[in-house]
């Protein structure tokens, strides 16, 4: 008998300090090795059921080899967090519905997490599209919603006290890389980009900077959704263009590279863009077609240009090689300047939950006003680095990057800190002084 209560001790005691192990990691110390994730069973100390938080993510359709990633890093940070004792001792259930890459669907789909999964927080799509028209279906329900699009309308015009972005959006994107890009590239300016919510945003707000600094930009060239010929769009691009900005995703940047390479148009002008226009493609499977592209990026593709043991265990565990993100055993590559923000955004939810007090969802005004200016720290739970919610706009104070695409592999060329970027960026609307 003694010696069963003395086992049934070392039992619990290595529960708790593989638990301990692995909250130390996520909080910013040492890194919890894998065999500390999926060991530990049974440590939910509070009643009241699970948590259940929704992910609204692009499964199928145009996005799809984007979702596939946000699909996969909110499944690990869910198993992370129930491992280490779930948030505030109770078990975290994850609810996921398929945006089919589709605004109407994913309001639909929106609505069914929230009333009839009951989902009480949702960590939302990366399709402007969707992500504008599911904003008001959340604050109708009154349910934090967490965008990983870039349109700047989310944290913005459209925006709400239920709407969320931890990673960038283009008022960011053209803050951080315009004006790096207009004295290294080029004074004359012309914009392509999809003719939806994402590239009419990033052209606003690139014109806006480029224009103050005293730049030209040309007649934007709004490209249709499903072109396959790019060429008489790129026909348009003036002779005297210095810097082709380009705003595309998936199939349409495929074709986009491949054809402005073929008519040598990066013999004529820079190549400039933001990462969503290479997200989940790999520069050695277009031919070379990307070569000498620049890109802003929200997290270097390469671990070496952020070289730290939380970004090494993140990398480790999303099965991808450290320099290309390429999966093992597959040929996807990781969406990983956007995807982060689905691991990270569960981490944020646990922080704003435990540090409010919530128990259920009539104390959810609590989470939001813990969200407001919530500080996070680089750690396995932030593996992107250091972040800032800010609390006016809800928008995520992160650091950038700017690669060139050299020998198929991104090479950095500047990194930009979030505090240079938030002197760039004063905060346009205060959503504080929405009632909750």
């Amino acid at each position: 008998m003694k010696k069963d209560k003395a086992s049934n001790k070392t039992l619990q005691t290595a529960g708790r300090t593989r638990r301990s192990f692995l909250q130390t990691a996520l909080a910013g110390g040492a890194v919890a090795t894998t065999a500390y994730l999926g060991l530990t069973r049974d440590l939910f100390a509070k009643e009241g059921g699970p948590i259940v938080i929704g992910h609204h993510c692009e499964l199928t359709g145009g996005f799809s080899s984007w979702g596939y990633w946000h699909d996969k890093c909110a499944k690990k940070a869910v198993e992370v967090i129930n491992e280490g004792g779930g948030i505030a001792g109770r078990k975290v259930e994850l609810a996921t519905e398929d945006t089919e890459s589709n605004p109407a669907t994913g309001a639909r789909k929106l609505r069914a997490l929230i009333q009839r999964r009951k989902a009480s927080f949702v960590v939302g799509s990366v399709h402007s599209g969707i992500m504008l028209a599911s904003i008001p279906v959340a604050t109708e329900l009154k349910t934090p919603y967490f965008s990983a699009g870039e349109a700047t309308e989310a944290t913005g015009s459209k925006g709400t006290r239920y709407s969320f972005r931890t990673g960038t959006d283009t008022y960011a994107l053209a803050a951080a890389g315009a004006p790096w890009a207009y004295e290294n590239l080029g004074k004359n300016w012309t914009m392509i980009f999809p003719d939806y919510a994402w590239g009419h945003s990033h052209h606003q707000e690139h014109r806006k900077i480029i224009e103050q600094m005293g730049g030209k930009v040309n007649d934007p060239i709004a490209v249709p959704l499903g072109t396959k010929d790019l060429v008489p769009y790129l026909a348009k691009i003036p002779e005297e263009t210095e810097v082709l900005f380009s705003v595309f995703f998936g199939a349409l940047s495929v074709a986009f590279y491949t054809q402005s390479k073929s008519m040598k148009l990066d013999e004529k002008m820079k190549m400039y863009s933001v990462s969503g226009t290479i997200e989940a493609i790999d520069p050695r499977a277009i031919d070379g077609a990307a070569e000498g592209v620049f890109f802003l990026e929200n997290f270097p593709r390469p671990l070496e240009y952020k070289d730290d043991e939380y970004h090494r265990k993140f990398v480790e565990m999303m099965e991808i090689d450290p320099v290309h993100a390429k999966e093992e055993g597959s040929s996807r590559v990781m969406a990983k300047s956007h995807a982060w923000q689905s691991w990270e955004n569960f981490f944020a939810l646990k922080q704003a939950i435990e540090k409010s007090g919530w128990n259920t969802d009539k104390d959810t005004p609590m989470v939001i006003e813990a969200l407001e200016g919530l500080e996070m720290e680089n750690s396995l739970a932030h593996p992107q680095g250091s972040k800032l919610l800010r609390a006016e706009d809800h928008s995520g104070m992160i650091d950038c990057y700017i690669s060139q695409v050299v020998d198929s592999k991104f090479e950095m060329k500047k990194h930009i800190p979030r505090a240079d970027m938030m002197a760039m960026l004063p905060p346009r609307y205060d959503f504080t002084k929405q009632p909750l």
